[in-house]
This record gives C-alpha cells, structure tokens and sequence, in this order.
C-alpha cells in the first residue's frame, strides 16, 4: 500500500490560536465531517419526536380515550429503530473522519521529524517525541473530530426547547431555567482545568522519556545492577503524574456533579410547577409526562459538554507541545534553487569551523583537499574531530565557518536527498532495524535483488555468517540488531553502504568491532570496491589505515600532518603517539 500524503498542513502562522492553526485539518475532512453532523442532527430530530408522540399518546388514547394506543406505539417503535440506523451511520463516518486526522496530523509530525537535523535531536529527548508523536496527537484529533459531534448533540437543547415552546411557554421555561448556569459554569471549569492538563501531558513525556531510556539501555541498567535505582526514578516520575491526576480529579469531582445535577433540578422543577398547572387546568398529564422526557434527554448534551471542556483543554496543551516541534525550523534545508547532479568526489573542507549545538568546539580552521578516487585515513586523538568530517559532509549539520566542497559546488547549494544519495556513510555504531537481514542491506535500495545484496553481503565479509543463521538473509534481526554481535553488525552496516555504491565513502572506524583476521578479509574487498571511489576513513586500528594511500593526523579540530603512513610514522612524533595510545586501547579492551 503506497503513503498517502496529508491533505493539508497546520497553519504555519504562531498568531492564531492552536484551533485555528488546526482547521485546515479539519476543512480536508469536511465532506465527511459534515456527512456525520448532518446524520447526527437527523437523529436529533428524530429523537425529539419521540416524547412528543408519548404526549399525545397519553392524552388522546389513555386519558381522553379518542384514538388507538397502538399507533403510537408503532410510531414510536418505528422512530427508534430509524434513529438507531441513522445514529449508526453518523458514528461510522464520525470515526472515519477522527482516523483520517490522526493519519495526518501523524505523518505531519513525523514528516517534520525526519527534516531535522541531528542537532535537533542532540537537544531533545526521544520520550518527548515518542509522547508528543502519539498521546498529544491522540487528544487533539478527539477533540478536532469528536468536539464538532458533541456541538451538535447539544443543538438538542435547542430542538427540544422549541418543541416546549410549541407546546408550553411557561413550562419551556421553568425546564431551562438552570441551562444558563450550567454555562457559566462551565466556563470556570475550562479555566481550572487548563493547567493541570498542561502539567499532566509535559509529565507523562517525562515518564515516555524514563521508560525509552530503560528499554534501550537496558543491557546497561542490567550490567551495573541498576535495577533498583531505576524503579526509584521510574516511581518517582509515576508519583508525579499521580499527582497531577489527582487534581485533575479534585477539579472534577467540584465541578461535574454540578454539571450533572443542575439539570435534575430543572425535572424536579417541571414537576412541581406542571403538576400545579395540571390541578389547575392549565396542562395535560402528558404534557408533564413528555416535559420530564426532554429534561431527561436534556442531560447527555450538557455532560458530554462538560466532557468536551476536558478535551478541549487536553487538547489545547497537547496541540501547544506539538506545535513546539513544527514550529522549530530546521537549520539544514534545500536552499532556494539547490543542484542535484552527480558527482566526481572532489572533496574540499576549507577553513571550516564547526561547534555543536551544545557549545561543544570540533573543528577550528580545518583544511582539507581529498582528489576523486583518492583513499584518505583521518587519524588523531578522541576528541580531535575526526567523526565530524563525515557528518559535515554528508550536511547532518552545517559548518559554523568556511565551507564544503564537492566538485566545487558548496555542499549547501546541493540537493540533500542527491548529496545524501552520493555520500554514503558507515558509522561505527550502526543501527540496524527490526527486519530482515535482507531487506536492512537493501535499506538504501529497496528494489535491490537477492544478487546484489549477497553481492554486497560478500564484499564486507558478512555472507559467510548470514548463511549460517536459521534463515539466512531472511532472518529478522532484534530490536536494533542487538540479537547480532557488534562486529556482525558492523558488516552489515559496511554492506548497507556498498549496496548503494555512492561516489563518496565515509567509513567512521566501522570495523572497530571486527576480529583482526575478519578485518583483513573485508580490507582486501573493500580495497577493490574503493578504486575509483573518493572514500574517507576515520581509523584507529593500524589495519585500517593500511587501507588509504594517504594519512591525515587532527589535532583541536585542525589537519596538523599530512603525508603517507611511513613518511608520518618517521617525522611526526605526534603521529606516532596516536597510533600508540590507540594500539594500548586496542590491547586493553
């Protein structure tokens, strides 16, 4: 099934109010919408026919004895069961309008999510996305879609109130005495209730957060016995959210029996005023009969009202934490009249500077010229800002000074999806998704044969293992590939990248996690597969660096040697330095 588009976007301007900003929503659904509301109130009419045929019915066949009770009963028979046909109709296209909002205002949201930069997610936490991506959505589509549905359960009021009028003036009266002072109250139900709905949705983000971090880092929380502490906090942010449901409920439970009551008070009205007027002549049995009906039938609206307060102040915190997302612009975008061409790999970093959003300084004046075809090995010390290269590169972030160059054109002025289509990256913590082992390899081209992807398999050392597994490249990995070991993952990752075969390789120490005589294996592929290819390869291992014909050493985020693995090891002590601090690593782990 192919992704639909979203039919309209969230009002950009922050000026409006959240519903506002909403309605374009709203109005891309409105033919079914206005088929539900439409249905509703048909159902309405209908019902408000019922107590008034029982009116009747009692005075003219019980009391008076001048018709046949069984036509009414049939009438009244029959009203109910074409009220439940129509009433089901209005739900199902009522519940098709709510799914279509969701699905939008979702794919709205993730859309925004997968611009951002990785800056973006550097600053926010993924419990707060995972939250805002699914409770707050979930409250304002209830509310965009169901609130509409109550408006028009409450017209009821309306109808029926001008059915007693026709019927009664002074009775109609008395039976909506209380009406008014249900509104006003409702108002200050709506304003109590707003910040503890803030304070409910932002806690129950946090409690996201603490129970995706536990999920992830699960081996972590297992290795240093930290179980105990993180029930404590995982407790600790329940108990926060207890609390704030807990004046939530107080809120509640001082202003909906009210709510709920005022209009029992209106049926105890009408029958004392209507049994007076019918000692004195001036109303009928039935008439106190169908009155107290439409009082009955006057309590649902007012309550789903008082529901529709809640929702809509749920609603209004939770469109407000969404609209924080959407209205974060990415700092890395398309610009006006970006170039999508393909490239040689003629790759320069010049004078760049770069700090991370956190503050965090990694390169300061980089210079750095990789020819087409030519295998570079980027060496230095942690810290040195040897992974930046890649990340800059590939635009995950945009440099703070200077610029990047692919065949002479700034990396800003190219297309992202042709720059990110032609830079192909291996990190060295690569991330694997819960499919097969197929179809991650095949994640940069999902229309790749079996072929190309054992192809691929092969070239980075990963097939041998892969045809040992249960059901080899149909075997679906874990969460994360964590059912692989890291150097399995490694490969496949290595596999991933070849597959798309793009002009520019970054290889980020991605056989760190490799045994030595595996490595080796994968060099002598990766050696045929690098010819004619520009690659860079941020290495540790000695092994690694035999890969590229030419090494770079950084240090505090500038290119301090340059030269071949010899010349450097024989005039550059600093060099020698790194390679040894790196070789101690190596041993110690």
């Amino acid at each position: 099934m192919t992704r639909r588009a979203p039919r309209a976007a969230i009002d950009p301007d922050q000026r409006k109010t959240w519903l506002r900003r909403a309605l374009p929503l709203v109005k891309a659904h409105r033919a079914l919408l206005a088929t539900s509301l439409l249905m509703s109130f048909a159902g309405l009419v209908v019902q408000v026919q019922i107590p008034n045929l029982l009116r009747i019915g009692i005075d003219k066949a019980i009391v008076d004895r001048a018709a046949q009770l069984s036509t009414y009963v049939w009438w009244i028979v029959g009203l109910a069961l074409l009220q439940g046909v129509i009433n089901y109709l209005a739900r199902l296209y009522l519940l098709r309008t709510a799914y279509e909002i969701e699905y939008d205002l979702r794919n709205i949201v993730y859309a925004h999510l997968v611009r951002m930069p990785f800056g973006f997610f550097d600053r926010v936490q993924s419990g707060e996305l995972m939250s805002r991506s699914s409770s707050d959505i979930r409250a304002v589509q209830m509310y965009l879609s169901f609130g509409p549905s109550i408006l028009v359960q409450c017209l009821i009021a309306v109808v029926a109130f001008g059915l007693m009028l026709s019927i009664n003036v002074p009775l109609a009266i008395v039976a909506m005495v209380t009406m008014p002072v249900i509104g006003f109250l409702g108002v200050g139900m709506r304003k109590a209730v707003f910040p503890v709905s803030w304070l409910i949705q932002a806690r129950l983000a946090q409690l996201a957060t603490i129970v995706d971090e536990n999920i992830q880092g699960v081996r972590i929380v297992k290795a240093f016995a930290a179980e105990g502490r993180q029930l404590r906090s995982l407790g600790e942010s329940a108990d926060r959210i207890r609390w704030a449901y807990l004046q939530d409920a107080r809120i509640r439970s001082r202003w909906t029996p009210v709510l709920d009551n005022l209009p029992r008070l209106g049926l105890a009205l009408v029958l004392l005023v209507g049994g007076l007027m019918v000692l004195h002549g001036g109303a009928t049995v039935g008439t106190i009969v169908a009155f107290n009906s439409y009082v009955l039938m006057l309590q649902p609206p007012f309550r789903l009202l008082g529901m529709m307060i809640m929702l809509g102040q749920r609603a209004a915190a939770s469109a407000r934490r969404i609209y924080e997302i959407l209205d974060t612009p990415s700092d890395v975008v398309d610009g006006p009249a970006p170039l999508a061409l393909t490239v040689r790999g003629d790759v320069r970093f010049e004078s760049v500077t770069f700090a991370y959003p956190n503050g965090t300084p990694a390169l300061d004046g980089l210079d750095l010229h990789i020819r087409p075809g030519e295998t570079v090995a980027v060496v230095g010390a942690t810290g040195s800002g040897k992974s930046t290269l890649g990340r800059l590169l590939g635009r995950f972030y945009d440099v703070t000074g200077g610029r990047i160059t692919i065949d002479g054109h700034d990396v800003r002025d190219l297309q992202l999806a042709s720059l990110r289509e032609q830079v192909g990256i291996v990190p060295d913590e690569p991330f694997l998704f819960s499919l097969s082992i197929h179809d991650n390899i095949a994640y940069g081209r999902p229309g790749a044969t079996r072929d190309d992807v054992v192809d691929a398999a092969r070239a980075a050392g990963a097939d041998g293992f892969v045809r040992a597994l249960p059901e080899g490249y149909d075997t679906v990995v874990g969460e994360r590939g964590y059912t692989l070991s890291g150097g399995q993952r490694q490969r496949l990752a290595i596999a991933r990248a070849l597959l798309v075969n793009p002009p520019v390789l970054v290889l980020d120490d991605a056989t760190s996690a490799v045994d030595v005589t595996v490595e080796q294996a994968i060099h002598e592929s990766l050696s045929r597969r690098m010819t004619g290819r520009t690659t860079l390869i941020v290495a540790h291992r000695l092994s690694t660096i035999g890969l590229a014909g030419r090494v770079v050493l950084m240090a505090d985020g500038r290119v301090v040697a340059d030269g071949t693995h010899e010349s450097l090891l024989r005039e550059e002590p600093r060099y020698a330095r790194v390679l040894a601090a790196s070789l101690d690593e190596e041993v110690a782990s």
